[in-house]
């Protein structure tokens, strides 16, 4: 019965903290999509508005230049701006980005949908690997750190942290392309395999992702690695470690508890990683050929197009939105510091 008592004003508590996070990520999405919206139309160039004028040269009419230009572009170049606006948050609502600009006819979700394919493998997974790799090494460099193994990898972190990804990548890309060529030198897959859940497909993007994987991973390294020592170092003076040294707990306890407490403090930023993959890496896009949504994005900035921008950056708010309400929910699940209302 007292725990029956204990626990719900716990999971009272967990449901107002959820939904102060969606009240305020679903807030905070309405302000970036104002602002992007009414920031991006302050873009010199207007391809709605050139096309508008190009037909008006070509002899039309203004009633059937708007005309043909809205059935084009979805919407009247001689709009106020307010009204688009409306238009658009309405389009929100009903979870609608609206039509390219620079592919007239082509759904902005779809475009993003196809680009996204080509991110989430490459990116999601060097965070992930870049994540196990750097806080494993990080433990190992703190404890260690006294002698020589604890030293190179504390050298590795900081070698790898300093280096710009793009000079990572094209490191990778002229070693094994190059001097040594195993390695597909760009592309997502080989086209002469037919896209589907088949060995020869998958097998394929398996082998096109090892280098830009590889890229990321190594970029990342270097700041998890060095977060994760320092963490451990501040952990090796509390209390609960020499307690449980002085008890005789066995290593792999103290290991343990070491660990998951030097780990706590990454995994908000391990959220808002995963959330910025769907911004995508520019970088290693553009190096190895991957169609994903950094590319994506520079080349709606590039032909001003207004819809695939807004789309993109309200994809990435909502990504890191969703991402940051995860990390919360994660944190509370393995803090119980958190869950019993202390300060963490």
């Amino acid at each position: 019965m007292t725990r029956a008592v204990r626990e719900r004003p716990q999971g009272a508590a967990i449901a107002r903290r959820v939904a102060g996070h969606i009240g305020r990520g679903l807030v905070m999405i309405w302000v970036v999509a104002t602002i992007s919206f009414f920031i991006i139309r302050e873009i010199p160039g207007d391809p709605v508005q050139g096309m508008y004028e190009t037909l008006l040269q070509k002899g039309m009419s203004p009633d059937q230049a708007e005309r043909a230009t809205a059935v084009l572009y979805g919407f009247l170049p001689t709009g106020s701006l307010w009204h688009q606006y409306v238009d658009y948050m309405w389009s929100l609502l009903h979870l609608d980005l609206g039509q390219s600009l620079s592919t007239p006819g082509v759904k902005v979700t779809s475009l993003i949908g196809s680009a996204a394919q080509w991110t989430v493998l490459p990116v999601l997974a060097g965070t992930l690997l870049s994540f196990l790799l750097g806080v494993t090494m990080g433990v190992y460099a703190a404890i260690k750190r006294s002698g020589k193994l604890g030293d190179l990898l504390a050298l590795s972190g900081s070698l790898l942290h300093g280096v710009p990804v793009y000079v990572i990548g094209l490191l990778l890309t002229a070693i094994f392309t190059t001097l040594w060529p195993i390695l597909p030198a760009g592309g997502p897959v080989d086209v002469a395999y037919v896209p589907g859940f088949n060995a020869g497909y998958i097998g394929s993007l398996v082998y096109h992702a090892v280098l830009p994987v590889a890229t990321y991973t190594l970029a990342s390294y270097g700041g998890w690695i060095l977060a994760m020592k320092s963490n451990v170092v501040a952990v090796l003076g509390d209390d609960f470690i020499l307690a449980a040294e002085l008890r005789g707990l066995r290593r792999g306890f103290v290991f343990r508890y070491l660990a998951r407490n030097a780990i706590l403090p990454l995994f908000t930023i391990l959220a808002l990683s995963i959330g910025m993959l769907f911004g995508g890496s520019i970088f290693i896009e553009e190096i190895f050929n991957y169609p994903g949504l950094g590319l994506l994005l520079v080349n709606s900035i590039s032909t001003r197009d207004y819809a695939l921008m807004g789309g993109a950056f309200l994809v990435i708010t909502v990504g890191i939105v969703v991402a940051n309400i995860v990390a919360d929910l994660l944190y509370t699940a393995i803090d119980p510091r958190v869950r019993s209302g202390e300060t963490a």
